[in-house]
C-alpha cells in the first residue's frame, strides 16, 4: 500500500547548536510523525556570532544526538534561505522528502505554510529562557556551564571542533586576538 505521507513531518530550526529545548521537540514532532524531516534552516551561514557552526557540523551534532535517542524516522536536510519569500516554501519542499505538517511557533514561517496549504502544528516550548542557542553561546563565551544546556553528542562534537573557541574568536572574547 502505498504511503500517502499524511503522518510525514517537517521541523525547521538553526541548531545553532542543538539544546536539550530542541531535542524535547524534536521527541516529541517524531512520535507524533511517522517520518520527520528536520530541516536547517541558515545553512549557507557559518562562522558568525549568531551561526557559529556549519550547516555540516549542525547535521552531525543532530545525527549524533537522534542516534544516541534511538530516533530514527528522520531525514536531516539543510535548507538555504532565501530572500523571496514568495518562493521560500516551495524551495523547502524542493530539498525535503514529502510532508503534510509543518511544526513551528514563528508566525511568518505559519503564514507562509499556511498560504501554501500546509497543516501547521505549533512547537512544543520547553523552558526557552534557558534552552536557547544564544543561551549556549553566551555561557560558551563567558566559560560557564553550556554542557548542560545540550545533548552529550553535542558537547563532544563542539568539543572535536573547538566550537567555545570559535564562539569565543567571533565574539571578541578570545584573548588571543
Amino acid at each position: 500500500m502505498a504511503d500517502d505521507f499524511s503522518r510525514y513531518s517537517l521541523v525547521i530550526g538553526r541548531f545553532q547548536p542543538l539544546h536539550l529545548g530542541h531535542m524535547d521537540v524534536i521527541r516529541k514532532c517524531a512520535e507524533e510523525s511517522d517520518h520527520l524531516t528536520i530541516g536547517i534552516g541558515s545553512a549557507q551561514y557559518s562562522h558568525t556570532v549568531e551561526n557559529p557552526f556549519t550547516a555540516g557540523e549542525r547535521y552531525l551534532m543532530i545525527e549524533e544526538t537522534l542516534k544516541d535517542e534511538g530516533i530514527k524516522n528522520y531525514s536531516i536536510v539543510p535548507v538555504e534561505d532565501l530572500n523571496r519569500y514568495s518562493v521560500w516554501v516551495s524551495h523547502v519542499v524542493s530539498m525535503c522528502p514529502p510532508f503534510n505538517t509543518v511544526y513551528s511557533n514563528n508566525p511568518f514561517t505559519k503564514r507562509l505554510f499556511t498560504e501554501a496549504g500546509f497543516e501547521i502544528k505549533a512547537s512544543p516550548l520547553y523552558n526557552r529562557s534557558v534552552y536557547s542557542g544564544t543561551e549556549v553561546r553566551r555561557r560558551m563565551e563567558s566559560d560557564g556551564d553550556w554542557r548542560s544546556l545540550v545533548p552529550p553528542a553535542v558537547a563532544e562534537v563542539i568539543e572535536k571542533i573547538d566550537g567555545v573557541g570559535r564562539v569565543k574568536s567571533l565574539s571578541g572574547k578570545d584573548a588571543e586576538l
